[in-house]
Protein backbone atom coordinates (compact mmCIF):
# COMPACT_ATOMS: atom_id res chain seq x y z
CA UNK A 1 0.00 0.00 0.00
CA UNK A 2 1.27 3.50 -1.12
CA UNK A 3 0.49 6.93 1.10
CA UNK A 4 0.14 5.55 4.53
CA UNK A 5 -3.43 3.91 3.74
CA UNK A 6 -2.37 1.43 6.50
CA UNK A 7 -2.93 4.16 9.04
CA UNK A 8 -6.66 3.90 9.03
CA UNK A 9 -7.21 1.03 11.47
CA UNK A 10 -10.01 -0.74 13.22
CA UNK A 11 -10.58 0.50 16.92
CA UNK A 12 -8.04 -0.76 18.78
CA UNK A 13 -9.81 -2.63 21.91
CA UNK A 14 -11.20 -4.68 19.08
CA UNK A 15 -8.20 -5.61 17.82
CA UNK A 16 -6.35 -5.90 21.15
CA UNK A 17 -9.04 -8.68 22.18
CA UNK A 18 -8.45 -10.52 18.97
CA UNK A 19 -4.52 -10.35 19.42
CA UNK A 20 -5.13 -11.71 22.52
CA UNK A 21 -6.58 -14.40 22.00
CA UNK A 22 -3.86 -15.16 19.47
CA UNK A 23 -1.23 -14.60 22.29
CA UNK A 24 0.01 -11.65 21.21
CA UNK A 25 -1.57 -9.21 24.10
CA UNK A 26 2.05 -8.78 25.68
CA UNK A 27 3.64 -7.78 22.62
CA UNK A 28 0.90 -5.10 22.07
CA UNK A 29 1.29 -3.57 25.41
CA UNK A 30 5.04 -3.81 24.41
CA UNK A 31 3.67 -1.18 22.05
CA UNK A 32 1.96 1.00 23.80
CA UNK A 33 -1.73 0.34 22.51
CA UNK A 34 -2.74 -1.22 25.41
CA UNK A 35 -4.98 0.30 28.42
CA UNK A 36 -4.98 3.26 26.24
CA UNK A 37 -7.58 5.18 28.57
CA UNK A 38 -6.38 4.41 31.85
CA UNK A 39 -2.53 5.07 31.06
CA UNK A 40 -3.44 8.27 29.71
CA UNK A 41 -5.94 9.15 32.06
CA UNK A 42 -8.65 9.75 29.61
CA UNK A 43 -12.52 8.94 30.29
CA UNK A 44 -14.36 6.79 27.93
CA UNK A 45 -13.53 6.71 24.87
CA UNK A 46 -17.11 5.76 23.37
CA UNK A 47 -18.57 7.52 20.18
CA UNK A 48 -21.84 8.99 21.12
CA UNK A 49 -24.69 9.15 18.34
CA UNK A 50 -24.01 12.40 17.42
CA UNK A 51 -25.84 13.93 14.04
CA UNK A 52 -25.27 17.21 12.28
CA UNK A 53 -26.86 19.29 9.86
CA UNK A 54 -24.21 21.69 8.87
CA UNK A 55 -20.72 21.59 7.68
CA UNK A 56 -17.52 22.47 9.77
CA UNK A 57 -14.23 21.82 9.27
CA UNK A 58 -10.64 22.55 11.45
CA UNK A 59 -7.57 22.95 9.65
CA UNK A 60 -4.33 22.88 11.90
CA UNK A 61 -1.33 24.81 10.38
CA UNK A 62 1.72 23.09 12.42
CA UNK A 63 4.83 25.65 12.05
CA UNK A 64 7.53 22.94 12.74
CA UNK A 65 10.68 24.27 14.45
CA UNK A 66 9.47 26.91 17.01
CA UNK A 67 7.91 29.76 15.58
CA UNK A 68 9.27 33.07 16.69
CA UNK A 69 6.09 34.75 18.03
CA UNK A 70 8.50 37.55 18.96
CA UNK A 71 9.41 38.45 15.52
CA UNK A 72 5.56 37.31 13.87
CA UNK A 73 3.26 39.84 15.90
CA UNK A 74 5.54 43.13 18.31
CA UNK A 75 3.51 46.17 19.93
CA UNK A 76 3.52 48.75 17.70
CA UNK A 77 2.63 51.40 20.51
CA UNK A 78 6.02 53.64 21.34
CA UNK A 79 6.47 52.63 24.99
CA UNK A 80 5.94 49.04 24.34
CA UNK A 81 7.69 49.07 21.09
CA UNK A 82 10.82 50.96 23.10
CA UNK A 83 10.98 48.25 25.48
CA UNK A 84 10.56 45.14 22.43
CA UNK A 85 13.82 47.09 20.78
CA UNK A 86 16.07 48.05 24.08
CA UNK A 87 16.44 43.91 23.82
CA UNK A 88 15.97 43.03 20.72
CA UNK A 89 18.39 45.53 19.48
CA UNK A 90 19.16 46.82 15.69
CA UNK A 91 22.64 45.17 16.28
CA UNK A 92 21.40 42.28 17.57
CA UNK A 93 19.88 41.41 13.58
CA UNK A 94 17.03 40.20 14.65
CA UNK A 95 15.00 43.53 15.36
CA UNK A 96 12.16 43.99 13.15
CA UNK A 97 11.61 47.82 12.33
CA UNK A 98 8.67 49.73 13.92
CA UNK A 99 7.09 50.34 10.51
CA UNK A 100 4.95 53.42 9.90
CA UNK A 101 1.20 54.18 11.26
CA UNK A 102 -0.50 52.26 7.93
CA UNK A 103 0.94 49.07 9.18
CA UNK A 104 0.01 48.84 12.82
CA UNK A 105 -3.58 47.00 13.83
CA UNK A 106 -5.79 47.84 16.61
CA UNK A 107 -6.89 45.02 19.12
CA UNK A 108 -10.36 45.15 19.42
CA UNK A 109 -10.17 44.06 23.05
CA UNK A 110 -7.95 46.81 24.69
CA UNK A 111 -7.51 49.22 22.53
CA UNK A 112 -3.46 48.69 22.20
CA UNK A 113 -1.70 48.85 18.59
CA UNK A 114 0.71 45.82 17.05
CA UNK A 115 2.17 45.03 13.96
CA UNK A 116 2.58 41.99 11.93
CA UNK A 117 6.36 40.88 10.36
CA UNK A 118 6.55 42.56 6.91
CA UNK A 119 6.02 39.72 5.31
CA UNK A 120 2.76 38.78 6.50
CA UNK A 121 0.72 41.27 5.21
CA UNK A 122 -1.99 39.03 4.36
CA UNK A 123 -2.66 38.50 8.54
CA UNK A 124 -2.74 42.71 8.97
CA UNK A 125 -5.32 42.44 6.24
CA UNK A 126 -7.24 39.41 7.63
CA UNK A 127 -7.20 40.80 10.97
CA UNK A 128 -8.52 44.21 10.08
CA UNK A 129 -11.38 42.83 8.47
CA UNK A 130 -12.42 40.65 11.29
CA UNK A 131 -10.89 37.09 10.12
CA UNK A 132 -8.15 36.94 11.76
CA UNK A 133 -7.58 36.79 15.42
CA UNK A 134 -4.31 36.18 17.79
CA UNK A 135 -4.16 34.03 20.97
CA UNK A 136 -1.05 35.67 22.35
CA UNK A 137 1.32 33.19 25.02
CA UNK A 138 -0.32 29.81 25.04
CA UNK A 139 2.21 26.49 25.51
CA UNK A 140 1.88 23.61 27.38
CA UNK A 141 0.80 23.37 30.66
CA UNK A 142 -0.51 21.30 33.56
CA UNK A 143 -2.36 24.22 35.52
CA UNK A 144 -1.43 27.53 36.09
CA UNK A 145 1.74 28.70 36.78
CA UNK A 146 3.37 31.86 37.66
CA UNK A 147 6.98 32.77 37.72
CA UNK A 148 7.49 32.33 41.36
CA UNK A 149 5.74 28.89 41.22
CA UNK A 150 7.78 27.67 38.22
CA UNK A 151 11.14 28.94 40.08
CA UNK A 152 10.14 26.59 43.17
CA UNK A 153 9.10 24.10 41.49
CA UNK A 154 5.79 23.96 44.07
CA UNK A 155 3.58 23.73 41.04
CA UNK A 156 3.25 20.67 37.89
CA UNK A 157 4.99 21.37 35.05
CA UNK A 158 5.59 20.20 31.34
CA UNK A 159 8.24 17.64 30.79
CA UNK A 160 10.95 18.04 28.78
CA UNK A 161 10.73 21.55 27.90
CA UNK A 162 12.26 23.25 25.02
CA UNK A 163 12.58 20.62 23.90
CA UNK A 164 11.56 19.65 20.17
CA UNK A 165 10.13 16.44 20.02
CA UNK A 166 8.69 16.35 23.49
CA UNK A 167 7.08 19.53 22.80
CA UNK A 168 5.53 18.76 19.48
CA UNK A 169 4.02 15.77 20.82
CA UNK A 170 2.42 17.87 24.21
CA UNK A 171 1.50 20.34 21.21
CA UNK A 172 -0.56 17.80 18.76
CA UNK A 173 -1.80 15.61 22.49
CA UNK A 174 -2.14 18.15 25.12
CA UNK A 175 -0.81 15.80 27.49
CA UNK A 176 2.35 16.99 29.37
CA UNK A 177 3.32 14.16 31.80
CA UNK A 178 3.75 10.42 31.26
CA UNK A 179 2.95 8.48 27.93
CA UNK A 180 1.66 10.32 24.85
CA UNK A 181 -0.64 8.06 23.69
CA UNK A 182 -3.07 9.70 21.00
CA UNK A 183 -3.74 13.54 19.74
CA UNK A 184 -6.15 15.91 20.66
CA UNK A 185 -7.71 16.31 17.00
CA UNK A 186 -7.61 12.36 17.31
CA UNK A 187 -9.60 12.87 20.64
CA UNK A 188 -12.28 14.84 18.41
CA UNK A 189 -13.05 12.17 15.63
CA UNK A 190 -13.38 9.51 18.40
CA UNK A 191 -16.32 11.72 20.18
CA UNK A 192 -17.27 12.92 16.87
CA UNK A 193 -16.84 10.36 14.18
CA UNK A 194 -20.35 9.26 14.25
CA UNK A 195 -21.53 12.28 12.53
CA UNK A 196 -19.97 11.22 9.22
CA UNK A 197 -22.54 8.26 9.22
CA UNK A 198 -21.00 5.40 7.11
CA UNK A 199 -18.22 7.10 5.03
CA UNK A 200 -15.25 4.87 4.76
CA UNK A 201 -12.87 8.05 5.02
CA UNK A 202 -12.03 8.97 8.37
CA UNK A 203 -12.82 12.58 10.15
CA UNK A 204 -8.90 13.04 10.96
CA UNK A 205 -7.10 13.80 7.87
CA UNK A 206 -3.35 14.57 6.66
CA UNK A 207 -1.58 16.25 3.98
CA UNK A 208 1.88 16.00 6.70
CA UNK A 209 2.51 12.57 7.09
CA UNK A 210 1.49 10.61 9.73
CA UNK A 211 1.22 12.43 13.35
CA UNK A 212 0.01 11.95 16.65
CA UNK A 213 -2.86 14.45 16.57
CA UNK A 214 -5.29 12.60 14.62
CA UNK A 215 -4.53 9.44 16.45
CA UNK A 216 -7.73 8.51 18.88
CA UNK A 217 -7.52 5.93 20.97
CA UNK A 218 -10.49 4.32 19.07
CA UNK A 219 -9.68 6.72 15.50
CA UNK A 220 -6.49 7.10 13.52
CA UNK A 221 -5.80 9.67 10.64
CA UNK A 222 -5.61 8.85 7.16
CA UNK A 223 -2.49 10.10 5.58
CA UNK A 224 -2.84 11.30 1.85
CA UNK A 225 -0.82 12.98 -0.47
CA UNK A 226 -1.02 15.92 -1.96
CA UNK A 227 -1.74 14.80 -5.40
CA UNK A 228 -1.17 11.95 -7.79
CA UNK A 229 -2.46 8.43 -7.04
CA UNK A 230 -3.49 7.01 -3.87
CA UNK A 231 -4.05 3.37 -4.03
CA UNK A 232 -2.35 -0.08 -4.35
CA UNK A 233 0.75 -0.13 -6.78
CA UNK A 234 -0.47 -1.57 -10.08
CA UNK A 235 -3.83 -0.74 -9.73
CA UNK A 236 -5.58 1.66 -12.50
CA UNK A 237 -5.68 5.12 -12.05
CA UNK A 238 -8.47 7.59 -10.96
CA UNK A 239 -11.03 7.31 -13.42
CA UNK A 240 -9.81 5.31 -16.20
CA UNK A 241 -10.67 1.75 -17.37
CA UNK A 242 -8.30 -1.21 -16.64
CA UNK A 243 -6.22 -2.92 -18.49
CA UNK A 244 -6.89 -6.83 -18.42
CA UNK A 245 -3.81 -7.57 -16.05
CA UNK A 246 -5.29 -4.48 -14.05
CA UNK A 247 -8.30 -5.56 -13.92
CA UNK A 248 -6.92 -9.67 -12.88
CA UNK A 249 -4.55 -8.20 -10.25
CA UNK A 250 -7.62 -6.05 -8.05
CA UNK A 251 -9.66 -9.60 -8.90
CA UNK A 252 -7.27 -11.50 -7.40
CA UNK A 253 -6.91 -8.89 -4.05
CA UNK A 254 -10.59 -8.97 -3.69
CA UNK A 255 -11.04 -12.67 -3.58
CA UNK A 256 -7.87 -13.18 -1.13
CA UNK A 257 -9.77 -10.54 0.89
CA UNK A 258 -12.56 -12.03 1.02
CA UNK A 259 -11.10 -15.59 2.06
CA UNK A 260 -9.59 -14.10 5.77
CA UNK A 261 -13.17 -13.77 7.38
CA UNK A 262 -12.24 -15.15 11.02
CA UNK A 263 -11.73 -12.92 14.22
CA UNK A 264 -8.42 -13.20 14.94
CA UNK A 265 -5.08 -11.39 13.78
CA UNK A 266 -5.73 -12.15 10.04
CA UNK A 267 -9.55 -11.15 9.94
CA UNK A 268 -8.42 -7.97 11.41
CA UNK A 269 -5.98 -7.89 8.99
CA UNK A 270 -8.67 -8.05 5.91
CA UNK A 271 -10.74 -5.51 7.65
CA UNK A 272 -7.85 -2.96 8.03
CA UNK A 273 -6.61 -3.75 3.87
CA UNK A 274 -10.52 -3.42 2.72
CA UNK A 275 -11.17 -0.33 4.40
CA UNK A 276 -8.15 1.13 3.19
CA UNK A 277 -9.29 -0.04 -0.66
CA UNK A 278 -12.77 1.68 0.46
CA UNK A 279 -11.23 4.81 1.11
CA UNK A 280 -8.82 4.89 -1.72
CA UNK A 281 -11.68 4.27 -4.21
CA UNK A 282 -13.16 7.22 -2.82
CA UNK A 283 -10.26 9.56 -2.10
CA UNK A 284 -7.98 8.73 -5.29
CA UNK A 285 -9.90 10.54 -7.87
CA UNK A 286 -9.84 13.94 -5.64
CA UNK A 287 -6.10 13.36 -4.81
CA UNK A 288 -5.72 12.73 -8.37
CA UNK A 289 -8.13 15.90 -9.86
CA UNK A 290 -6.08 18.12 -11.96
CA UNK A 291 -9.09 20.36 -11.88
CA UNK A 292 -11.13 22.66 -9.37
CA UNK A 293 -12.95 25.78 -9.13
CA UNK A 294 -10.57 27.00 -6.58
CA UNK A 295 -7.37 26.45 -8.84
CA UNK A 296 -7.11 29.91 -10.12
CA UNK A 297 -7.02 31.10 -6.46
CA UNK A 298 -3.71 29.41 -5.96
CA UNK A 299 -2.07 30.42 -9.27
CA UNK A 300 1.24 31.42 -8.84
CA UNK A 301 1.50 29.94 -4.52
CA UNK A 302 3.13 27.29 -5.22
CA UNK A 303 5.28 26.76 -1.68
CA UNK A 304 4.92 23.46 0.27
CA UNK A 305 2.19 24.79 2.80
CA UNK A 306 0.35 26.25 -0.39
CA UNK A 307 -0.02 22.94 -1.86
CA UNK A 308 -0.75 21.19 1.40
CA UNK A 309 -4.15 23.94 1.58
CA UNK A 310 -4.84 23.39 -2.03
CA UNK A 311 -5.36 19.94 -1.43
CA UNK A 312 -7.20 20.98 2.31
CA UNK A 313 -9.56 22.73 0.14
CA UNK A 314 -10.00 20.26 -2.72
CA UNK A 315 -11.23 17.66 -0.32
CA UNK A 316 -13.46 20.47 1.35
CA UNK A 317 -15.13 21.02 -2.14
CA UNK A 318 -16.03 17.60 -2.39
CA UNK A 319 -17.15 16.96 1.25
CA UNK A 320 -20.59 15.78 -0.43
CA UNK A 321 -18.78 12.97 -2.10
CA UNK A 322 -17.14 12.24 0.67
CA UNK A 323 -20.28 12.34 2.73
CA UNK A 324 -18.74 14.06 5.37
CA UNK A 325 -20.27 16.47 8.00
CA UNK A 326 -17.08 17.00 9.91
CA UNK A 327 -12.89 17.27 9.14
CA UNK A 328 -10.10 17.55 10.49
CA UNK A 329 -7.03 18.11 8.17
CA UNK A 330 -3.29 18.44 9.33
CA UNK A 331 -0.79 20.44 7.24
CA UNK A 332 2.56 21.90 8.05
CA UNK A 333 5.42 24.12 7.06
CA UNK A 334 9.12 23.33 8.68
CA UNK A 335 11.80 25.41 8.59
CA UNK A 336 11.34 27.24 12.28
CA UNK A 337 14.39 26.51 14.43
CA UNK A 338 15.97 29.66 13.61
CA UNK A 339 19.36 29.38 15.62
CA UNK A 340 20.69 31.79 13.33
CA UNK A 341 19.86 34.11 10.11
CA UNK A 342 16.24 34.21 11.59
CA UNK A 343 15.78 37.52 9.08
CA UNK A 344 15.81 35.77 6.37
CA UNK A 345 14.33 32.43 7.43
CA UNK A 346 11.33 34.24 8.65
CA UNK A 347 11.23 36.43 5.56
CA UNK A 348 11.04 33.41 3.28
CA UNK A 349 8.57 31.41 5.94
CA UNK A 350 6.62 34.02 6.11
CA UNK A 351 5.95 35.04 3.20
CA UNK A 352 5.02 31.33 1.79
CA UNK A 353 2.94 31.34 4.86
CA UNK A 354 0.64 34.60 4.52
CA UNK A 355 0.18 33.93 0.84
CA UNK A 356 -1.13 30.24 1.52
CA UNK A 357 -2.92 31.23 4.00
CA UNK A 358 -4.89 33.90 2.36
CA UNK A 359 -5.38 31.92 -0.36
CA UNK A 360 -6.87 29.31 1.48
CA UNK A 361 -9.24 31.62 3.25
CA UNK A 362 -10.32 32.94 -0.22
CA UNK A 363 -11.01 29.37 -1.66
CA UNK A 364 -13.33 28.86 1.36
CA UNK A 365 -15.11 32.29 0.06
CA UNK A 366 -14.91 30.73 -3.33
CA UNK A 367 -16.57 26.92 -2.23
CA UNK A 368 -19.04 29.46 0.35
CA UNK A 369 -17.86 28.13 3.29
CA UNK A 370 -16.06 30.16 4.79
CA UNK A 371 -17.78 30.70 7.94
CA UNK A 372 -17.58 26.82 8.10
CA UNK A 373 -13.74 26.03 7.88
CA UNK A 374 -11.35 27.28 10.49
CA UNK A 375 -7.66 27.52 10.57
CA UNK A 376 -5.17 27.13 13.43
CA UNK A 377 -1.75 27.54 14.10
CA UNK A 378 0.61 25.08 16.38
CA UNK A 379 4.30 25.01 16.69
CA UNK A 380 6.50 23.14 18.90
CA UNK A 381 7.09 26.32 21.28
CA UNK A 382 8.20 29.93 21.08
CA UNK A 383 11.48 31.31 21.06
CA UNK A 384 13.75 33.47 23.73
CA UNK A 385 13.24 37.33 23.50
CA UNK A 386 16.56 37.54 24.29
CA UNK A 387 18.54 37.00 20.98
CA UNK A 388 21.33 34.55 20.18
CA UNK A 389 24.38 35.05 18.44
CA UNK A 390 24.42 34.71 14.66
CA UNK A 391 21.51 36.63 14.43
CA UNK A 392 19.16 33.94 16.09
CA UNK A 393 17.14 32.93 19.20
CA UNK A 394 16.87 29.29 21.13
CA UNK A 395 14.24 27.28 22.18
CA UNK A 396 11.39 28.90 24.82
CA UNK A 397 8.36 28.02 25.86
CA UNK A 398 5.25 30.27 25.76
CA UNK A 399 4.26 31.59 21.83
CA UNK A 400 1.78 33.30 19.95
CA UNK A 401 -0.69 31.55 17.50
CA UNK A 402 -3.06 32.46 14.35
CA UNK A 403 -6.65 31.79 14.20
CA UNK A 404 -8.44 32.24 10.96
CA UNK A 405 -11.88 31.86 9.42
CA UNK A 406 -15.04 33.49 8.55
CA UNK A 407 -16.94 31.96 12.57
CA UNK A 408 -13.42 33.67 14.18
CA UNK A 409 -14.35 36.92 16.74
CA UNK A 410 -11.32 38.40 14.86
CA UNK A 411 -9.13 41.62 15.21
CA UNK A 412 -8.52 41.18 18.76
CA UNK A 413 -5.15 39.52 20.42
CA UNK A 414 -6.32 37.20 23.74
CA UNK A 415 -4.74 36.52 26.10
CA UNK A 416 -2.31 38.30 28.22
CA UNK A 417 0.27 39.65 25.66
CA UNK A 418 3.37 39.57 27.67
CA UNK A 419 5.84 42.32 28.89
CA UNK A 420 9.18 42.88 26.87
CA UNK A 421 11.75 42.49 29.66
CA UNK A 422 14.29 39.53 31.07
CA UNK A 423 13.03 38.88 33.94
CA UNK A 424 10.13 39.88 34.26
CA UNK A 425 6.99 38.33 35.90
CA UNK A 426 6.06 36.33 32.54
CA UNK A 427 9.82 35.09 31.95
CA UNK A 428 10.72 31.70 33.30
CA UNK A 429 13.89 32.65 33.45
CA UNK A 430 16.16 35.29 32.15
CA UNK A 431 16.25 35.35 28.37
CA UNK A 432 12.58 35.41 27.57
CA UNK A 433 10.92 32.12 27.74
CA UNK A 434 7.62 33.27 28.36
CA UNK A 435 5.40 31.54 30.76
CA UNK A 436 2.31 30.57 29.19
CA UNK A 437 -1.06 32.16 30.77
CA UNK A 438 -3.05 30.13 27.93
CA UNK A 439 -2.82 26.22 28.06
CA UNK A 440 -3.27 24.44 24.96
CA UNK A 441 -6.27 22.36 26.71
CA UNK A 442 -7.65 26.39 26.39
CA UNK A 443 -6.92 26.84 22.90
CA UNK A 444 -8.35 23.74 21.60
CA UNK A 445 -10.87 23.47 23.86
CA UNK A 446 -12.39 26.79 22.58
CA UNK A 447 -11.85 25.12 18.78
CA UNK A 448 -13.55 21.86 19.78
CA UNK A 449 -16.59 23.86 20.96
CA UNK A 450 -16.75 25.43 17.94
CA UNK A 451 -16.43 22.46 16.14
CA UNK A 452 -18.89 20.44 17.85
CA UNK A 453 -17.71 18.99 20.74
CA UNK A 454 -19.94 18.80 24.48
CA UNK A 455 -19.17 19.35 27.56
CA UNK A 456 -18.67 16.57 28.33
CA UNK A 457 -16.65 15.77 24.99
CA UNK A 458 -13.83 18.18 26.12
CA UNK A 459 -13.27 16.76 29.78
CA UNK A 460 -12.13 13.45 27.71
CA UNK A 461 -10.27 15.64 24.96
CA UNK A 462 -8.28 17.64 27.65
CA UNK A 463 -8.44 16.03 30.80
CA UNK A 464 -6.59 18.94 32.48
CA UNK A 465 -9.08 21.49 31.15
CA UNK A 466 -10.82 21.60 34.81
CA UNK A 467 -7.80 23.01 36.28
CA UNK A 468 -7.98 26.02 34.32
CA UNK A 469 -10.73 28.89 34.72
CA UNK A 470 -12.00 29.18 31.80
CA UNK A 471 -12.66 26.25 29.23
CA UNK A 472 -13.06 28.71 26.24
CA UNK A 473 -11.01 31.99 26.01
CA UNK A 474 -13.59 33.53 23.00
CA UNK A 475 -11.73 33.83 20.23
CA UNK A 476 -14.92 31.87 18.11
CA UNK A 477 -18.30 32.77 17.59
Amino acid sequence: MENSMSNIIIPRRNFLSNAAALGVGGAVQRLGLAGLSAAAGFGSSTALAQTANDYKALVIVFLFGGNDGNAMMMPYDQGAYDAYAAVRTVASGINVARPDAAQAVTSSGDGKQYFFHPNLGAFRDLFRIGKLAVQSNVGTLMEPLTRAQYIARSKMRPENLFSHSDQTAQWQSSTSRGDILSGWGGRIADRLTSVNGASVVPLSLSFSGSQMFGNGLTTSLLALPTNGNFGISGAPAANTTPSASQAARMAAISKINGLATDTGMTGAGANIFKRALDASALVAPITGSTTSAVRPIFTGVNSGIATQLYAVARMIEARQTLGHKRDIFFVSQGGYDTHSAQPTAHANLYAQLGAAMLAFYQATQQLGVADQVTSATLSDFGRTFKPASGAGTDHAWGNHQIVMGGAVQGGKVYGNFPTHALGSGDDSGNEGRWIPTTSVDQYGATLSKWFGASDSDLDYIFPNLNRFASRNVGFMG
